[in-house]
Order: structure tokens, then C-alpha cells, then sequence
């Protein structure tokens, strides 16, 4: 092995992580979202009355939303959620309601029923492990977290039993 001038030539390099709608500078503040209605403040996007001279522009969850590119999947399936898919699903808007309350970027993007089993789709990865977790709470059953792409993606799925 050899040195040389510029230290160890054998050592692997790690790449820079990379998400598409994280802002690699600090956004000006404060900033507020005519789609939804978030406030950039702080240093956080929240749900505050948009001060006087708030410079106007798109949140990062409403980018993912009109983009169509997800950060969580939630999959429910099984006999049980056929038979009570609407009271399941009334569960899963109220945990979007308490996620969204503390975090406005986690939102769900789109609810879809698929051959065999419902597909939720959510902005953040926390909102698609919070609902997953809370369907098992009150329902019991089978879940699966996985996780890719340096865990800014997660599959969550739910097999009722």
C-alpha cells in the first residue's frame, strides 16, 4: 500500500446523501405557501399566520404533492380491512390531522384502492410509519417497515389478520 504525498489512496468515499426537495441553503424567512397555507418561520414550516411581507412560494410537501413522488407508502390488506375499510381509513385521516398539526410537511398525497388491497401514498416518511403503527394499535395484525434509498423512502404494509 502505498501513501504517497496525498495520505491512504484505498479508503472508501462517501457519497454526499441527495433529496430532491431538501434545500441545500437556508430559505429566506418568512416565507408562506399559497397552495396550503404553511409559514417558513423559524427555521421550520408551520401552521401561523403569514406575517406582513412574506415572500410567496411553494412548501416541500406541496412539491412532492404536484410532482406525484411520494416519501411513504402505506399498503392495507386483508379479510378484516375489507370488511371495516371505512373505519380504518377515518383512523388514518385522523392520524394525518394529529401529524400534520405538529408537522406540516407530513401529509397524505393520495388514498387509492388497488386490486387487493389499499395503497395511501404520504409526503414524509414519519406520517406513513405513524399510521401504520396505529392501525396495528387498534387493530392488530401484521406490520412491515421497509426501508430504501437511505431511509428517506419507507414501505409500510398491513396485513389484518
Amino acid at each position: 500500500m502505498d501513501k504517497g504525498k496525498f495520505g491512504r489512496r484505498d479508503r472508501l468515499v462517501k457519497e454526499k446523501h441527495h433529496d430532491t426537495y431538501r434545500e441545500g441553503k437556508k430559505r429566506g424567512e418568512p416565507s408562506a405557501c399559497p397552495q396550503c397555507g404553511a409559514v417558513f418561520s423559524g427555521g421550520r414550516w408551520g401552521w401561523i399566520e403569514a406575517p406582513e411581507g412574506a415572500v410567496s412560494c411553494i412548501c416541500p410537501a406541496c412539491q412532492r404533492i404536484a410532482d406525484d413522488y411520494p416519501a411513504g407508502y402505506v399498503e392495507l390488506q386483508g379479510p378484516f380491512f375489507e370488511q371495516r375499510r371505512e373505519e380504518i381509513l377515518n383512523l388514518v385521516k385522523n392520524e394525518e390531522n394529529l401529524e400534520k398539526g405538529e408537522h406540516a410537511l407530513e401529509r397524505i398525497i393520495q388514498i387509492r384502492k388497488e386490486s387487493g388491497h389499499t395503497l395511501i401514498t404520504t409526503t414524509g416518511v414519519h406520517i406513513a410509519r405513524r399510521i401504520g403503527e396505529a392501525v396495528v394499535r387498534a387493530y392488530q395484525g401484521d406490520l412491515t417497515f421497509t426501508y430504501g434509498d437511505d431511509e428517506k423512502t419507507v414501505r409500510v404494509k398491513w396485513v389484518s389478520r
